[in-house]
Order: C-alpha cells, then structure tokens, then sequence
C-alpha cells in the first residue's frame, strides 16, 4: 500500500508538461532564427563547439529533477503492517440512474454530473460506513462491493457515464434488488439503498422492490435529479453541442423529474425523498438519517504503520541536479578532434 503523505504539493507536477511544452517551442523557435541567417553547414562553421544534442539532454536531466524533488517533497509511504480493526457504521448501497435521461441539463451540468459530485462530497464525510456502488438503466451491474476504500469509490465513480450499461431504460426495482444481493445475507438492519434518478421508470414494479427491501430490514432514500417541467436530451460531438435526442417518429424527447414515483418508492423503502438542485447539498439530509442509525461493527483490515521513502527520491533528484551542473552545452575537447564527430 502506497500513499502520500503530503499528496497536496502534487499540483506542482502539472508544471512539468508545461515545462516540456516550453523547451519545444523555444527549440523550434530558435532553430528558425538561425536558419534565417545562415544554413546548417555554415553554423558548423560559424560555430563549431556548438552541441545539438547537450542542451535537450540537460533539460531532461533537469526535468527529471524536478519529478523526483516534487514527489520527494510529497513524502510516499509503503504501508508495512496490515491490522485488522473494528469498526462501527452502516452499510451503504448507492443505486445510480445512467440512462440517458440523465444526461438532461436542468441541473449543472448535467444530471449525471451533479449526481457524481454529491455522491463524491457524501463519500468524503463517511468515517466508518461501508460504501458500494451500482449503475443502472435497462439493466443493473455492480460496480464496487461493499468497501471502505472511499479513495477507490471515488476513482470509480469519475469513470462513470451513460455508456457503461449498453441496454437503455430504466430498472430502478432491478437495481434495488441487486443492491440487496449485495449485502450481507442474514442481518435484519444496519443497510441503505440511495436510489439517485430521475425516476422516470419504464421496466419493473420499483415501489414494490423497495418494500420487500424494508421488510428485510434495509431503509431505501430516493434523490430527484431534475425538473418536473422537463427539458430535451442533448447530444454533444466533439464537445459541441449537435441537437437533441429524438424518439422514432422524429419527436424531440423530453425527459421529466417522476417526482411522485420517487416519493413513494421512499416511502414504500421506509425512507426519504430528496429533490436535487445546482446547490449540491441535497445528499447531507439523507447523510443525517444514516448518522441517526444503529451502527454494526465489522472488522476491516487497514495499514496501520507506514515507512518513509521520500529521501530515495530526493537523493535522486539531487544526483540529477549535479549531472546537469557538471554537463556543458559545448562540445568535448577531446571528441572534436575527431572529423566523423565534428559534424554532430
């Protein structure tokens, strides 16, 4: 197990593209100079302790430098001792809608979108509660079990998009039910489903799904993404926009909020309903009801020691540094005495 310590100073590793972008434009822009006034015989001439090759390789040997320094500075550690530790929480399913409707825009920037980064900001206030993930629209796949790793729950859901599930609809009773596959099997508490959509559901009987799920002991909270007044599906190439999702007569489709349907699948699941909106806070009243729980404990298996490995890449950096310092931009003495390297 691998972390940073200070994962904060690696921002500065954007500079290094920007670096490399640099040096290739002022060495194209110098070599056009140059061949302005003279040819590339003539500065052999003109200048023949001139090295072509030096300069590009004390760049990189300075841009390595930097690498290394800037992840010294970050500090990574190696986990050395695995402990396994109990815990208290909940057991949270979030179900998300990826049809195509959710790519409506009544809510920045889309409705898919704006659900991401509330699950993200919900993920971030977890302390103890396991967390998994499941996509769905005609069908329902998982993917994340149950898992207190919120750094991997994260980098799944920014991979998320309306192409994950290749089968169109919506299945929200599809999705509940393969949420309660997906816990523990005999505990009669401790579980919740957040069913995040726009509840327009066309292929199951979702309100009963979600009341077999709270016979079985598990509360299911329902979040409306989108506008009851109803909007068009945009369709984007290239990042521009293209028009508008169309049905098979040629009709412009027009996705709505099923507010209604939302608010009683959460109460047939024993939970709440909350409509989304650009503020993206909405998650925070369905995280007080988990917090208001029976917590459970459960073991998890964590690194609970770690050892420093910064001084290695420092000590590579720095070595680095003192190879570009010792390299000069001209050639060696010794080697233009040679005819077959005079030219180089």
């Amino acid at each position: 197990m691998i972390r940073f310590a200070h994962s904060e100073y690696l921002i500065f590793l954007a500079v290094l593209p920007i670096l490399l972008g640099l040096f290739w434009w002022s060495v194209r822009r110098r070599r056009i100079l140059l061949e302005r006034y003279s040819s590339a015989k003539m500065l052999m001439h003109l200048m023949p302790s001139r090295s072509v090759y030096k300069q590009p390789v004390k760049f990189f040997l300075l841009w390595s430098a930097l690498a290394f320094l800037i992840l010294g500075v970050a500090n990574p550690q190696i986990g050395t001792k695995l402990e396994e530790v109990k815990r208290e929480g909940v057991d949270i399913m979030i179900a998300l809608d990826v049809s195509n409707s959710m790519k409506a825009e009544d809510i920045r920037p889309n409705r898919l979108e704006s659900a991401k980064q509330e699950i993200s900001n919900m993920i971030e206030k977890f302390q103890n509660d396991r967390i998994g993930i499941i996509v769905f629209a005609g069908e329902s796949y998982l993917q994340l079990p149950l898992t207190m790793d919120y750094s991997s729950a994260r980098l799944i859901l920014s991979a998320i998009d309306v192409d994950i599930v290749p089968i169109p609809g919506t299945a929200i009773g599809s999705a509940i039910q393969l949420s309660m596959k997906s816990f523990a099997a005999g505990e009669k508490k401790h579980k919740v489903i957040v069913v995040i959509s726009d509840g327009e559901n066309h292929e199951d009987d979702a309100i009963a799904a979600a009341k077999e799920a709270h016979d079985d002991g598990v509360v299911v909270h329902t979040v409306g993404m989108g506008s009851p007044e109803g909007v068009p599906i945009p369709l984007y190439q290239n990042n521009v926009l293209s028009g508008y999702r169309k049905d098979g007569d040629g009709n412009t489709v027009v996705t709505r909020l099923d507010e209604q349907s939302l608010r009683q699948i959460a109460e047939a699941g024993g939970g709440v309903f909350v409509r989304a909106t650009n503020q993206e806070d909405e998650l925070d009243e369905i995280l007080r009801q988990v917090q208001a729980m029976e917590k459970k404990e459960f073991g998890a298996k964590i690194f609970t020691e770690y050892e420093d490995r910064f001084q290695y890449l420092l000590a590579v950096g720095l070595v680095l540094l003192l190879l570009d310092v010792f390299i000069s931009e001209r050639k060696n003495r010794l080697f233009t005495r040679w005819s077959f390297l005079k030219n180089r």
